[in-house]
């Protein structure tokens, strides 16, 4: 998301997180991360596959992504949490409604056209193309909306993920987001209360 700090400004001229500073190399945009680290720690082939038709097949899943699941999935973590945080005040029960029912026709493209019967996205091994979808699919769960419940395709595709990564370090890297119904405890500076909230709301337009 947008920051607007002086040192989010010298690390990512969008002035956005996630980004990544390198010695004198700066980069933002999380997907380009993911690749430019691939590349530089020559991570096993898996990940980012050398042979060319594969590693398509994950540009083409990532390429998918944003405009469907990342378009969809974190807007439930605002929606239940973020926004009646800084602002205030929940929003209407319709509009979660709206995102579920967007995100539900992008996790049928996902099962149809990118999981089918496979283990993983691309094959029979794990690739960038499954951590990219998991950690967009673990916000609705985060917040009380269990995507996974009623189907069984994605619920064992999930299972193959963590078993993949390791249980230990899957939970471990979404334990902030498992947890972030505990943000609605803590107290908000009003003056950044006032600054965010119309940004969290254009986000959700």
């Amino acid at each position: 998301g947008p920051s607007d700090s002086e040192g989010a400004g010298k690390v990512s001229l969008l002035k956005k997180v996630p980004a990544l500073k390198d010695g004198d190399f700066t980069l933002a945009e999380c997907t380009a991360i993911l690749l430019y680290l691939s590349r530089k720690y020559n991570t096993p082939d898996h990940w980012y596959p050398s042979d060319i038709q594969k590693r398509a097949r994950v540009d083409e899943y990532l390429s998918w992504h944003h405009t469907n699941i990342r378009a969809n999935a974190p807007k439930t973590m605002w929606i239940k949490v973020l926004i009646p945080l800084f602002t205030g005040q929940p929003l209407p029960s319709e509009k979660l409604q709206e995102v579920m029912e967007g995100l539900s026709t992008s996790l049928k493209q996902f099962e149809e056209r990118f999981l089918q019967d496979k283990a993983f996205i691309i094959g029979s091994e794990i690739s960038l193309a499954d951590l990219v979808a998991i950690v967009e699919l673990m916000q609705p769960v985060g917040v009380g909306c269990d995507i996974f419940e009623d189907r069984p395709r994605l619920r064992e595709w999930r299972r193959r993920v963590e078993d993949a990564v390791g249980k230990e370090l899957f939970f471990q890297a979404h334990e902030m987001i498992l947890n972030i119904k505990e943000l609605s405890n803590i107290q908000i500076d009003p003056q950044l209360k006032e600054q965010l909230a119309p940004v969290l709301m254009k986000m959700l337009k």
